[in-house]
């Protein structure tokens, strides 16, 4: 095998499953970027993946696996710079390995990920939310399972990986109720509950797994639930309920928008935004400031407290042109 397969392979089991201890989803999405380019460097190139050097994988073919990304695949731009991001993390690991590729990897590690506009974070109003709650059918098993689950999304704002992991081991519903969880990066962390949500969770309890270790939200058969699943199930819900309430019919309504609606109700609610980072498992505080430019209300508040004391209220009006004139002669 060539130089770059046996370093493709030290990089996935050394380097990020022994040194690194990535999660899953990590090594996945690293996998697959390397699945697709390798695909693609072998067509272009000729050759079998397996043959396949550094010296083949120059800027051109780069750069044209990631335009390839998003003229051929429809790729998002954030989706072009994760793998661009996969890409680079394999050759910053390669360069001290194989000097005599560095003028290549370094062009390589030059390319710089695509900037993209960063839209305004969508998010649901309080009665979107008890809209899209009293579209669950609670009669059925699967509508107690999807009301529980929706109700701990929007109170909680865990990432979808972050719920599909909950096990009954995690839900504390004693003196300080709580649900504790392994967050992006191996985090951990703890989110408290609100009674409603422990009434909730009480009764789903009671008719789910009794061991500790299963599932929280499980298939009727006791399987984890996919990330498609939880985003059918939502999108099902949420057409129902956009009969009773006509603006959720203009939003796409998936499992993050419920994140972004459970940091906007805490936003709402005067918590700290140092505060809310800790809630959702940010990284960096900056990151919750995408929920400060997304609410309206916050700057209008703003606006209010900055007008000088003796100011009347309202927009600003020009003057008459004529008597402008003449008030400047």
């Amino acid at each position: 095998m060539s130089a770059l397969a046996i370093t493709l392979q030290a990089f996935f089991t050394d380097r990020l499953v022994r040194e690194r201890h990535v999660s899953p989803c990590t090594i996945a999405a690293y996998r697959d970027t390397w699945r697709l380019l390798l695909g693609f460097g072998a067509k272009r190139v000729g050759k079998l993946p397996s043959a396949l050097d550094f010296s083949d994988f120059d800027v051109s073919l780069v750069c044209a696996f990631l335009d390839h990304l998003e003229r051929d695949r429809k790729n998002s731009v954030r989706t072009r710079n994760a793998r661009l991001a996969a890409i680079h993390s394999l050759f910053r690991y390669a360069a001290l390995r194989h000097p005599e590729y560095t003028a290549t990897i370094a062009r390589v590690l030059a390319i710089l990920p695509k900037h993209f506009e960063r839209a305004i974070v969508t998010f649901l109003t309080e009665a979107e939310v008890q809209a899209l709650l009293a579209a669950v059918d609670r009669t059925s098993w699967w509508g107690r399972r999807d009301y529980a689950l929706l109700l701990v999304a929007v109170q909680t704002g865990l990432r979808i990986s972050e719920l599909i992991g909950l096990r009954r081991s995690d839900v504390h519903l004693g003196v300080g109720a709580h649900l504790a969880c392994q967050g992006k990066g191996r985090k951990e962390r703890i989110t408290p509950l609100t009674a409603p949500v422990v009434s909730v969770l009480r009764t789903w309890l009671a008719v789910c797994d009794v061991k500790s270790t299963a599932r929280l939200f499980p298939t009727r058969t006791g399987n984890p639930l996919s990330r498609d699943a939880i985003e059918r199930r939502i999108a099902v819900h949420a057409a129902t309920a956009a009969a009773a309430c006509p603006t959720l019919a203009k939003k796409n309504i998936t499992a993050h928008v419920l994140r972004h609606t459970a940091a906007m109700r805490l936003l709402e609610a005067g918590v700290d935004p140092t505060v809310i980072a800790l809630w959702l498992g940010h990284e960096h505080v900056d990151t919750t400031a995408i929920y400060l430019h997304a609410h309206l209300g916050i700057k209008e508040q703003a606006l209010a407290r900055a007008r000088m004391p003796n100011a009347k209220p309202g927009r600003y009006c020009p003057s008459d042109p004529l008597l402008t004139f003449l008030e400047s002669l």
